[in-house]
């Protein structure tokens, strides 16, 4: 049975690392704004192991008109669990707090790597795209959400 729910952010470290940054330090994988007011953390478990994690914070990317946005950073699902439904049960559950907090737009800088998965999460691609080194190429996906 796969359940989600809100994290702290410590929780997420370990598997960042893991999954996302292998070859940097676990400090690669904490951020700052992992502890601003109007972030939030999610997670989803299965059979009471954490399996999916993913951060949502308030940024504004310039490029959109729409200015309440949230920013979907460090989502990472351990391999092994990849066909559960655990990272679409995570987005859904951040994109129900962030529409009920008023907000419009999400967006994330994705890995080429997953841009069919974004879009299958209803995420349309803007831009070109970019090198994030060290991790490589990545492209802007985004969704505006529905009242």
């Amino acid at each position: 049975m796969l359940g989600v729910r809100l994290i702290e952010p410590e929780m997420t470290y370990s598997l960042r690392h893991r999954v996302l940054r292998p070859n940097q330090s676990i400090e690669d994988s904490k951020y700052e704004i992992d502890h601003e007011a109007h972030t939030f953390h999610v997670g989803a478990f299965y059979q009471g192991k954490l399996i999916s994690v993913a951060s949502f914070v308030v940024e504004n990317l310039p490029d959109f008109s729409i200015e309440r946005q949230y920013r979907l950073r460090q989502m990472a699902t351990l391999e092994e669990f990849r066909k559960l439904g655990a990272g679409r049960s995570i987005v859904d559950f951040g994109e129900n707090i962030i529409r009920a907090r008023g907000y419009d737009l999400i967006w994330c800088k994705g890995r080429t790597a997953v841009q069919e998965y974004y879009r299958k999460l209803g995420f349309d691609a803007y831009g070109d795209i970019f090198d994030y080194p060290p991790i490589g190429p990545h492209i802007v996906m985004y969704k505006k959400l529905q009242k």
